[in-house]
């Protein structure tokens, strides 16, 4: 269902007192705490969501993004900034949340296209059976993330296709990183983890992650009082032993242990210096010598 919305004039963060904030922002936030802790928390929030936005450039050329949205906190939050933005002027490109019912039981199918119809966001919902695959396919004892992941990312991607879209907009996080970076490091073998802009294979899509520098316990406490009707995941969220719930727990240890490591951490992964890591391919050690004293 598509409905036509009018943008008001650009208005900046700091222009918006709590008490003012109705009058200008868009109807996702109708319901939305008045109170000042709140209030700070969307604008810490926009503040990252700007911040990631500006520093990887994810605006170029854009013109239309499809926001995969599952019904979880963190795609509830990413679509809502986004629209607050939206809505104020400051993101000048055209929104279509996606929801991709993947056949999972119990998937309570109206809760979301109901959801988006009453805050007036143009959406689709897309039914692909990949549930049945991934448990025909996955052995028993096996994880179902990879490979639900991989049927999931190829359905969104050819109907961002049909709609005309730029780019898939995803709503990792801080954490989904930080995990992802330790994850390969661990086991991968390897210094990776999820960019915050990447071309797909065929070089035709954008995959933006904006909520890059959001922490999820802002993103918990932003959805929790947003009341957003969350869905819960019946597939990957009921296994136990998954190698990210490992990454999770340790770097919540850390950070309860050293607070401020994750902020730090996230930093380290902007900040590479290839002449002091062991890549030749990055770095040409073969050509570093040092000059005889005369």
């Amino acid at each position: 269902m598509d409905i036509a919305i009018q943008l008001p004039t650009k208005v900046d963060l700091e222009d918006l007192a709590p008490d003012q904030a109705g009058d200008v922002m868009h109807p996702i936030f109708a319901k939305m705490p008045s109170s000042v802790s709140f209030n700070k928390l969307r604008k810490r929030l926009l503040r990252h969501v700007r911040q990631a936005i500006d520093d990887f450039g994810m605006l170029k050329g854009q013109k239309r993004w499809l926001i995969g949205v599952s019904g979880g906190k963190d795609s509830y939050s990413l679509l809502a900034l986004l629209m607050d933005l939206q809505w104020r002027g400051l993101l000048p490109v055209e929104l279509v949340a996606c929801n991709l019912d993947q056949g999972q039981p119990n998937f309570p199918k109206h809760v979301l296209p109901d959801y988006l119809t009453s805050i007036g966001v143009r959406h689709r919902i897309e039914y692909r059976d990949t549930y049945s695959i991934v448990k025909e396919k996955v052995p028993a004892g096996g994880t179902y993330c990879a490979l639900c992941s991989r049927l999931r990312r190829g359905n969104l991607y050819r109907i961002a296709r049909e709609e005309g879209c730029d780019a898939l907009v995803l709503g990792h996080h801080r954490e989904d990183i930080l995990e992802t970076f330790f994850m390969n490091f661990f086991h991968g073998g390897r210094l990776a983890t999820m960019p915050a802009k990447l071309l797909n294979d065929e070089g035709d899509l954008m995959v933006l992650r904006p909520l890059a520098y959001a922490a999820e316990d802002d993103l918990a406490k932003f959805a929790a009082a947003m009341e957003f009707p969350i869905i819960p995941c019946d597939l990957c969220g009921s296994q136990d032993g998954l190698e990210r719930n490992a990454m999770k727990a340790m770097l919540s240890d850390i950070e309860r242990r050293m607070p401020g490591r994750k902020d730090t951490m996230l930093r380290a992964l902007g900040h590479v210096n290839p002449s002091h890591l062991l890549d030749p391919k990055l770095f040409d050690f073969q050509s570093l010598f040092a000059e005889p004293k005369a």
